[in-house]
């Protein structure tokens, strides 16, 4: 099932591995903020998400101070990819700045359609869906990013308008599913 512009936020209840940034165990609810949620299906493995960390922490700071909830979720399976565990996820929970949540049947990324890491889902305060796809056209080099595809989704979801573009392909690893 696809998650489409204008939907619901499937809902979740997802084991935390940051325990600086929420509870153990966070669920929609929690994550949210007033004016909407930013969820970022990630990994620890994947080379377009290594890249991009400092402007993941960048984008959960931004998150932050315009009141929109941020969270990283993990899928992948970690039988196929050892460093994705939920183990190595507490690791490189130390540092970041935001929840790191642990999916480990994979329902919530089937729920959300992700398909790729790093690849974003942002609703509004209604937790509608506003804006799917990549941060931009450049994740493993931001020296060369042309568009700003998630920020330009953010401006104008908080201008109370629909985003020009509101869904992109994400560039980055697939989701390591179960087998």
């Amino acid at each position: 099932m696809t998650l489409s512009i204008g939907d619901a936020a499937p809902p979740f209840d997802l084991q935390n591995s940051n325990p600086h940034y929420g509870a153990t165990s966070m669920t929609l609810s929690d994550a949210r903020g007033e004016k909407g949620l930013l969820v970022v299906f990630e990994c620890n493995h994947c080379p377009y998400v290594v890249a991009s960390i400092s402007r993941l922490e960048a984008m959960a700071k931004k998150a932050e101070g315009l009141q929109i909830g941020f969270i990283g979720i993990n899928s992948n399976d970690p039988t196929v990819y050892p460093n994705d565990s939920f183990e190595h996820m507490q690791t490189r929970a130390e540092g970041m700045s935001y929840p790191y949540l642990h999916d480990s049947t994979q329902d919530i990324a089937h729920a959300y359609d992700a398909k790729r890491t790093p690849e974003f889902f942002l609703f509004d305060g209604e937790l509608n869906l506003v804006y799917k796809g990549r941060m931009d056209d450049s994740p493993r080099d931001p020296t060369q990013v042309n568009t700003h595809e998630l920020d330009d989704a953010i401006r104008s979801m908080l201008d109370g308008v629909a985003p020009e573009i509101a869904v992109t392909e994400s560039i980055g690893c697939s989701v390591k599913w179960k087998r």
